[in-house]
């Protein structure tokens, strides 16, 4: 099977542009689409029904909106947006990683999370909000964005969202414990929970009770998986330089979380990272990068402990912001971007691997295929073929 599908994805070499802003790679395997109405910083996640939910950002950097939509599964095109923020203006771009995150919750409802900008009305004081908002019932608009922050301060890094089937909904940042002394060592990530689909949440609470400390300027990501179990992947800043990748897992539906070191890098400075995940059929899946280059790996069911890191072939230069897909066969996509940094975009790239992690034929890159500020998001379709957004 494995080799049939290579021959069919001989190359990835883009064949054609249709008006629809679809992009169709051979063979149409894997499909790349530009983010609709001129957006950046795109995120997707697919519901039972196949259908697209996408979130992402316009307007200015450092004080735009965030819209989000939706596709029909077998479609191409995507619905009218909705706009998610109440103010206008309070949502960021600049850096990359903090911006807008998207969940499905109880009922497909659409969760969104993202850094405040300084055009927020809901400050918590000095520095930038937390902020969360939720589709309504009738799936007609969003309701008013909330600062979920009331115990902590000087937010930097992205923040996240992520909710399961019984109405939790968590969303995660991290931050420093108000009127705590500065210093990346000190900071820690710490979660808001909801019980009732976001309709109230619990003052946040430290996740995690070592001192790991959290790299001020990258961003976290959170996922929960379809036994319920939560995790959170987050870079840490002990003694300013062990920059390690750290998850954490929580199976008990609380803010009481495990953790475990999942992959070390010694660097004195912040790399601005973002990481991804991904479920299938039978694995979940987690990604990020060090080093210049980028890794998955299988997480072992209800823990924070994964097994050995796959990393992206090739040398590893300037590779950042994976994002994972997992169809229903248990193949895995992997897209990565190269050469973006502060305000420059870069190359989009992306490696198919077979069930047991093995990288087939099946791969591509389109140079300049990301904007300055974006990043990539792909999901798995209906059909078991991948489309990457970007």
């Amino acid at each position: 099977m494995r080799q049939t599908m290579s021959v069919l994805f001989r190359s990835a070499i883009i064949a054609s542009i249709f008006s629809t802003g679809v992009t169709w790679a051979q063979e149409k395997q894997v499909t790349l689409q530009k983010t609709p109405h001129g957006g950046i910083q795109p995120q997707a996640v697919i519901d039972g029904k196949g259908v697209v939910h996408l979130l992402y950002f316009k307007g200015e950097p450092k004080a735009g909106d965030l819209f989000c939509c939706r596709r029909e599964p077998g479609k191409s095109a995507f619905s009218e947006p909705l706009k998610v923020n109440s103010h206008p203006g309070s949502a960021v771009a600049i850096g990359t990683i903090r911006g807008g995150q998207i969940a499905l919750g109880k009922n497909t409802r659409v969760h969104v999370a993202w850094n405040g900008s300084g055009a927020s009305k809901s400050k918590p004081g000095k520095g930038s909000p937390m902020l969360y908002a939720r589709l309504n019932a009738a799936g007609t608009t969003f309701e008013d964005e909330r600062n979920l922050m009331t115990q902590t301060a000087v937010l930097d890094g992205g923040g996240t969202v992520a909710a399961d089937q019984s109405g939790n909904v968590y969303v995660a940042w991290h931050a420093l414990a108000a009127g705590t002394e500065r210093g990346e060592d000190k900071r820690k990530v710490w979660v808001a929970h909801s019980t009732d689909e976001g309709k109230t949440f619990a003052a946040e609470r430290p996740a995690f009770d070592k001192p790991t400390g959290a790299c001020g300027c990258c961003g976290m990501k959170g996922f929960v998986d379809s036994k319920g179990n939560a995790y959170f992947i987050y870079r840490t800043a002990a003694d300013g330089i062990h920059r390690d990748m750290f998850l954490l897992s929580s199976a008990d539906k609380t803010n009481i979380f495990q953790g475990e070191l999942l992959h070390r890098w010694e660097i004195g400075s912040c790399p601005m990272s973002s990481q991804s995940f991904a479920e299938g059929p039978d694995n979940l899946y987690t990604a990020w990068d060090t080093d210049g280059q980028v890794y998955f790996a299988r997480i072992k069911p209800g823990s924070p402990q994964t097994e050995k890191p796959i990393a992206a072939p090739g040398d590893g230069k300037g590779r950042k912001h994976p994002a994972l897909a997992v169809n229903k066969k248990g193949e895995i996509i992997l897209v990565w971007t190269e050469g973006t940094s502060w305000q420059r975009g870069g190359g989009l790239a992306w490696q198919v691997y077979d069930k047991e992690g093995l990288p087939t034929k099946e791969r591509g890159r389109l140079a300049n295929g990301i904007a300055v500020w974006s990043l990539p998001t792909v999901v798995a379709e209906a059909d078991g073929k991948f489309t990457i957004l970007h």
